[in-house]
């Protein structure tokens, strides 16, 4: 895949695989996560989903690359119009909080995203807020 003609639908999981990458283990809850977005949100409609897995390989091996994560986030931020920034900030968020719990490590790139994509404080802690509120597990009986 080639990242100099890269799609905003192919930004988007690339930066779902940074996230799922980010504490170095990708859960399954977080495979799973990805793969229900990309099959249900409306930005990915016309997305031929089987492009994910390559996608994801091309991402992967930038991300091995010095200064990967850096890389992976500026070629994002120039493929996703304003709106999308916003967009991809949530599904990060949304992969990010599938299995459960936040690392550090997802904490922080969470932070570099925001700043990348030139996500506000307020409209990132909106988007988080809602995130969390998604996932809420119910309360015990």
């Amino acid at each position: 895949m080639d990242t100099q003609n890269l799609t905003h639908h192919s930004a988007l999981v690339y930066l779902m695989v940074t996230m799922s990458a980010a504490d170095s283990e990708m859960t399954d809850s977080e495979l799973e996560t990805m793969a229900q977005l990309v099959d249900q949100l409306p930005i990915f409609r016309g997305y031929d989903s089987s492009m994910v897995v390559a996608a994801g390989q091309v991402c992967a091996e930038l991300l091995e690359e010095e200064d990967g994560i850096d890389k992976v986030l500026a070629l994002a931020c120039q493929t996703l119009t304003p709106p999308l920034r916003e967009t991809a900030y949530a599904i990060a968020c949304q992969v990010a909080v599938s299995d459960g719990h936040l690392s550090q490590e997802e904490l922080r790139l969470l932070e570099m995203m925001r700043h990348e994509l030139g996500i506000e404080r307020l409209a990132g802690a909106a988007i988080e807020r809602g995130v969390a509120a998604l996932y809420r597990e119910s309360p015990s009986s």
